[in-house]
């Protein structure tokens, strides 16, 4: 039977074979189970950006295998038969089997939809008679042999205080909500067996924490384009991505991996962002949501930008919440506006009505009549309706309340040409709407109430 021992030479030697057009003829010869063993050994099939490093560049070993790759580019795959080798103890990946394994994603249904029934999910990457079984109601994974996975998101770093684990998966870390906070409290319980350890797989973003897990010694780095996984993608997917975003700086992260810096010529910096970085506002005066409508409907409409911002009692704006949807029809994006408002008791709802005009207004009143609406017209271009609020920014004078990936990816990346990653910045002009209506041409303030 092929086992694992030797798998990184058979690797080449299989590729050759199929590139001679025998492969086929040497699988069809095989008995059934060496078939399915073959198959399944991930050693045989993995890139070697897919396998981890055996050490660090100092020799010691390591505690952070950080997989950072394009869209498409196998991350998932080796996270999941990663995650496979330790929970089974399988040999060189593995020394023995780690009974209790993390599973943290950006939200539970990520971690549900991609990390276990993706299509390169741990449930489909197992043979049968090895396959773990999932207990919704509980939330984790059970493997034969008793190992235990259990899931999490990145938004409830709470969650992760009070288990243990020996070895855990994040995956997208780029994308959490409160990406540090919940990671510094895995780390809490990453403490069982002779060594914890765990994968990070995502696309990169140039994030503080990853920065900071660059930068560790602990920490080995593997990286990937989506074209080195061409023969796993739609045929005209490579080429339809090169021709829209080519060598972008969307393109270079998302297709290349790259850690992208910020621009030079970006409106905001992000330590402006980071250094007032807050968990809970403060006492606020005034609350409101903010729409950019979408141009147009339908599944390839631009998103809706939706943003909600309050006015703390100490005079500084704070960003409470990015609501955005993506590609939806009127009543789905103007009910999300309404959610917004009384989830966080809002004040008023500020709309603009550049393209829907008053059409604006009437779906947001359709979803709920007697609504406190504000409908604002664009008289000036992006940037310099972005200007006053970006020196706020620059002056301490706005917090984040929590953090916002996709909003503070458009801010660092918003440049002269009033686009952000080459596409229209929805979320951005929610937020500009926003502060603008608390801070820079403000309504008279309601009474102080707390959040």
């Amino acid at each position: 039977m092929i086992r694992s021992d030797g798998a990184l030479s058979l690797r080449a030697a299989l590729r050759a074979c199929a590139r001679n057009g025998i492969l086929d003829e040497i699988v069809t010869s095989l008995p059934a189970s060496d078939v399915e063993a073959l198959v399944h050994d991930w050693l045989v099939w993995a890139r070697d950006d897919q396998l981890p490093p055996a050490a660090t560049a100092t020799g010691e070993t390591w505690r952070t295998w950080l997989v950072l790759g394009g869209r498409g580019a196998g991350k998932t795959r080796a996270g999941a038969e990663w995650i496979r080798a330790q929970a089974l103890g399988l040999a060189p990946l593995a020394v023995e089997p780690a009974t209790r394994i993390a599973l943290v994603g950006e939200t539970l249904d990520q971690v549900r939809s991609v990390m276990i029934d993706g299509v390169s999910g741990l449930l489909a990457i197992h043979p049968p008679h090895q396959r773990p079984v999932y207990e919704a109601t509980k939330r984790r994974l059970i493997w034969p042999n008793g190992a235990i996975a259990q899931l999490f998101s990145g938004d409830d770093p709470d969650s992760l205080r009070g288990p243990q684990f020996a070895v855990a998966w994040c995956d997208e870390i780029a994308k959490w909500r409160h990406a540090s906070e919940a990671f510094d409290m895995l780390q809490f319980a990453l403490r069982l067996g002779s060594s914890p350890c765990q994968v990070v797989t995502t696309t990169p973003r140039p994030l503080p924490l990853i920065k900071r897990l660059l930068a560790d010694p602990t920490t080995v780095v593997s990286r990937s384009r989506t074209s080195d996984n061409a023969g796993n993608l739609a045929p005209d997917f490579l080429s339809e991505m090169r021709r829209r975003y080519g060598d972008s700086r969307l393109g270079r992260q998302e297709l290349d991996g790259e850690v992208i810096e910020e621009r030079d010529d970006a409106l905001w910096r992000r330590d402006w962002i980071e250094r007032l970085r807050l968990e809970r506002p403060p006492e606020l005066g005034r609350i409101v949501v903010a729409v950019d409508p979408p141009v147009t409907s339908g599944g390839s409409a631009d998103a809706c930008g939706i943003v909600v911002a309050g006015l703390g009692v100490d005079g500084r704006g704070y960003v409470l919440a990015d609501r955005t949807v993506q590609g939806r029809q009127p009543h789905v994006w103007a009910r999300a506006a309404v959610a917004a408002f009384h989830d966080f008791s809002a004040d008023r709802i500020v709309a603009e009505v550049n393209q829907g005009g008053e059409l604006v207004g009437l779906v947001l009143r359709q979803v709920e009549e007697g609504l406190p609406i504000r409908l604002v017209r664009a008289s000036r271009g992006k940037w310099l309706r972005a200007e006053p609020v970006a020196a706020l920014y620059a002056e301490g004078r706005v917090a984040h309340v929590g953090e916002w990936p996709d909003l503070e990816r458009q801010m660092t990346e918003f440049g002269p040409g009033g686009l952000s990653g080459g596409r229209s910045p929805d979320r951005l002009d929610a937020l500009v709407w926003a502060l603008t209506e608390l801070m820079i041409a403000p309504a008279p303030a309601p009474a102080i109430r707390p959040v």
